[in-house]
């Protein structure tokens, strides 16, 4: 949360964030990616690089999903949750 509001203090346009959640017990977890999404509604673009694919989903607009360094598979939050592909590799589905 630091890091955030030091980032925060130079009133950026965009904010890119590594893997967050790495490390984070599930409640710091939500906390942070309440605190992303609030970012994201009052206008600043979030790239968020993530491997909590579900915590992920619920917050984005658009997602990509990468293996190898090449994008697999794209779309809106929507497409990517109800892509079987996704459902089976990401999503335990």
């Amino acid at each position: 949360m630091l890091v955030i509001g030091r980032a925060l203090m130079a009133l950026p346009t965009l904010c890119i964030f590594d893997e967050p959640s790495t490390g984070m017990s599930p409640v710091l977890v939500e906390q942070s990616f309440h605190v992303i999404e609030q970012l994201r509604d009052e206008g600043i673009t979030v790239l968020l690089i993530e491997q909590n694919v579900k915590k992920s989903l619920e917050i984005a607009d658009r997602g990509y999903v990468l293996e190898s360094g090449r994008v697999v598979l794209e779309g809106d939050r929507e497409e990517l949750a109800s892509s079987e592909v996704m459902g089976r590799a990401y999503l335990g589905l």
